[in-house]
């Protein structure tokens, strides 16, 4: 845990100023081996900010990726560090209540850090819905919604684990939208092992795949075309480029989705000027924020393109502050697959989220509406209570 002193602020201030800025990296087990083609994970580091005010009130925030720097540039550690040694002297006596000033603030002076740039924002706008008693989607024009569904992602890797983890979710009224992750093993096994999985599921469970821009563009025809014949409906980014992207769009009947190509609004817009995708997955990690994350969904509706509510496989901060923002976009047509928290063995909120009925409940309360238990995420905290418990065993 790093907890950074100020520097300047006023306690006589008109307005609450930041005070101090915390970070901690929070090591958590999950129920089983995550496996993408990029990356197989055993368990998930949470990057956690306090954004501590000078009204008193405290807003958390989380940084998350997959699989460390598998991924992308950016990793929990560094996310950390670019908040401690950069961030923290441009907040440190500003105006916590001026959200989008302060992080234009950080923009003007800090480059790219998109991940790190949204955990702080999220917790700038948990404080000031703490501040004024208003959840976060108020400041993001209102919810339209209050429930989201949620798919459920099967990557164990072994075909007959995944398809009865998919009748255990199905029975549990949890999820019935399922995303395969491929791309990792040769093309014709992961033909083999969608095909299967679609067929013991039937019409109970919608199937689709992540393929993490593993297959080139001619395995990627061959590929999209024997999953249009599977049953599966949608495809997410099988190759890197947004021009194969655009090359392999509308060929077939699955829906084609673009993911990792999305890195904020201008990528967005040179995406959707080359008619690249049926599908965007708006993170709002991968955006740079949740504002950010609006201007790609307002980009997507300009041009026809449905929306999905993409995961960096989040903890409950991360995946709570996207619900907010989902809650607010016009139509959400492919739902949303905010599961990150369930993968997690450990629960760090007071009140777990509500997942029922193949859905998430978007909090009503103040800021994000959840809780920290801090007992919890102290023991859990790296090089904390629990190396310190096992060290002395």
């Amino acid at each position: 845990m790093n907890t950074i002193s100020p520097t300047t602020a006023s306690e006589a201030s008109a307005f609450p100023v930041v005070e101090r800025v915390e970070t901690m990296l929070v090591d958590l087990p999950t129920i089983r081996p995550h496996k993408l083609s990029v990356a197989t994970m055993n368990g998930q580091t949470l990057m956690l900010v306090k954004v501590h005010c000078s009204d008193g009130v405290v807003g958390i925030g989380e940084g998350t990726t997959i699989g460390g720097l598998a991924y992308g540039g950016e990793s929990p550690e560094g996310m950390k560090l670019a908040i401690d040694t950069y961030f923290q002297p441009l907040m440190l006596g500003q105006d916590a209540s001026a959200v989008r000033a302060l992080m234009l603030r950080i923009g003007k002076m800090v480059k790219e850090n998109r991940f790190a740039k949204c955990a702080v924002e999220t917790a700038l706008l948990d404080a000031h819905g703490k501040r004024l008693g208003l959840p976060v989607s108020a400041f993001l024009g209102g919810r339209l919604r209050s429930r989201l569904p949620v798919a459920w992602t099967l990557a164990s890797g072994d075909t007959a684990r995944d398809i009865a983890e998919a009748e255990k979710m199905l029975d549990l009224r949890r999820h019935k939208i399922f995303k395969l992750k491929i791309g990792a093993k040769p093309l014709l096994d992961d033909i083999r092992h969608v095909a299967a999985i679609k067929r013991a599921l039937g019409d109970r469970g919608a199937v689709r795949v992540d393929v993490n821009m593993a297959w080139s563009e001619t395995e990627a025809a061959y590929g999209m075309a024997a999953m249009s014949d599977a049953g599966c409906e949608l495809v997410e980014q099988p190759v890197a480029s947004a021009a194969a992207l655009a090359r392999l769009v509308r060929r077939f009947p699955t829906a084609l989705m673009a993911d990792e190509s999305l890195q904020g609004a201008e990528s967005a817009f040179e995406l959707a000027k080359l008619g690249g995708a049926d599908v965007f997955a708006i993170k709002i990690e991968q955006s740079g924020g949740l504002f950010n994350a609006q201007r790609v969904a307002a980009i997507a509706d300009a041009a026809g393109i449905g929306l999905y509510g993409g995961t960096m496989l989040e903890g409950a901060f991360g995946t709570i502050a996207s619900a907010h923002v989902f809650s607010t976009f016009n139509q959400l047509q492919w739902g949303t697959e905010l599961f990150g928290p369930l993968l997690l063995t450990e629960e760090i909120l007071t009140t777990p989220l509500d997942y029922s009925d193949f859905e998430l409940t978007v909090p009503n309360g103040p800021g994000l509406g959840i809780e920290l238990d801090e007992e919890r995420v102290a023991f859990f905290v790296r090089d904390g209570l629990r190396k310190t418990i096992s060290l002395s065993e």
